[in-house]
């Protein structure tokens, strides 16, 4: 036996199912089934007002604070054309900033490789004491 007088039917062109707990949208006041509740399932067209994710700048990283009403792309597009802070010479850093400081090397490394007598920071050719004249403990280590 039906309860025609009992809950409602989704507003969901492909759905119509009847609901004995319909949902109504936050954003369009439309009512939908469990399935289709969500922005997404029943295409709303005003999600973006309630939509409360900050965008972020896909050039600068930052956050774009973004007013009810407003479409996040728009306002994203507007923060890239005017107030962006993106630098393409900051991209190329450098990586190897390391640098021996045995006299007459001019090799870089990518990590430092610190001396543990003397606590300088060394190539990879140099990074043993007797590689560097070592001045750091009073007896030499051997070269076995």
């Amino acid at each position: 036996m039906e309860l025609p007088g009992l809950g409602e039917h989704c507003s969901e062109r492909s759905c119509k199912q009847l609901d004995f707990l319909p949902l109504k949208c936050d954003a369009c006041g439309e009512v939908f089934c469990k399935d289709h509740i969500r922005y997404d399932d029943h295409e709303c067209s005003s999600a973006y007002k309630k939509n409360v994710q900050v965008p972020v700048c896909p050039l600068c990283n930052a956050p774009i604070p973004v007013q009810k009403g407003e479409i996040p792309d728009i306002v994203v597009g507007a923060h890239m054309d005017k107030d962006c802070k993106y630098n393409p010479a900051q991209q190329k850093q450098r990586i190897f900033t390391n640098k021996c400081l045995k006299p007459g090397c001019k090799r870089k490394e990518m990590i430092k490789v610190v001396c543990e007598q003397c606590g300088g920071n060394f190539c990879i050719k140099h990074r043993h004491p007797l590689d560097h004249d070592c001045k750091g403990s009073s007896h030499p280590t051997s070269k076995a």
